[in-house]
């Protein structure tokens, strides 16, 4: 029988996951938090799931190459240097990646990324976002996700056509810029709209999400999928097969 590993299980992501693996049929291997010994749990384990922290990631990745097992990162706050060891690992094992597992926001990128494509850059892109008090990291990893996305759909990099933290005098919006915005308060699972604003008209795709099982019912269906792959860094919209 299929068994998933997670690493970040004490946390309620982890908590969560533990739930889906049971729901999805699956057996759960067992969890590994700080401290823990993750290679011990790579080897009794036919993929892992990673929610834990960034500082974390070179040794979950690590573990999952020595034991040749698939893992299904969903740690947000990711450097670019976290991205490198990850591209490295996938030249060994395969890797997903995403700052969003749930199927609907996946589709909902899809969808964001299309209608990018089609509307050109005097439709104003906004991202906002909302989400609980005790998230840490802005953009969420959703929202720099959907940026993608929509960069994708226009051809540009998101790195030089993003506009984040506006304040006091800002001068006009640079026509072709992706914009963020954040929101913190409550007990918010994650609420995340795009709004395409063009002359008279306005487009605006968003998600919802109403408990934390959404993502943990994806993770547990993205890490199964990986389980057989070749080598390589793969995506959520690979999972559903778009």
């Amino acid at each position: 029988m299929t068994s998933i590993g997670i690493i970040g299980s004490e946390g309620r992501m982890g908590q969560a996951l533990a739930r889906a693996i049971e729901a999805a049929g699956y057996t759960l291997s067992g969890g590994a938090d700080k401290g823990s010994d993750v290679a011990a749990l790579a080897d009794a384990s036919n993929a892992l799931v990673d929610f834990s922290a960034p500082a974390a990631l070179d040794a979950n990745l690590h573990a999952a190459v020595g034991a040749g097992i698939p893992i299904l990162i969903g740690t947000t706050g990711l450097a670019d240097a976290h991205h490198a060891a990850i591209d490295q690992a996938a030249q060994a094992i395969p890797v997903l990646q995403t700052g969003n597992t749930s199927l609907g926001v996946t589709l909902l990128a899809h969808l964001v990324q299309e209608a990018a494509s089609r509307l050109g850059p005097d439709w104003d892109i906004e991202i906002l976002e909302m989400h609980h008090r005790m998230k840490v990291d802005a953009p969420s990893g959703t929202a720099l996700l959907l940026g993608e996305a929509a960069a994708k759909g226009r051809n540009v990099d998101l790195a030089e056509h993003s506009e984040r933290g506006r304040d006091g005098h800002t001068g006009a919006r640079a026509e072709g810029a992706i914009g963020f915005a954040s929101l913190r308060g409550g007990t918010v699972a994650g609420e995340h709209s795009v709004i395409l604003a063009g002359e008279q008209e306005r487009i605006t795709l968003s998600h919802s999400a109403e408990d934390r099982m959404i993502f943990a019912h994806g993770a547990i269906k993205g890490a199964a999928w990986l389980i057989g792959q070749p080598a390589g860094r793969y995506t959520m919209p690979q999972v559903l097969g778009l």
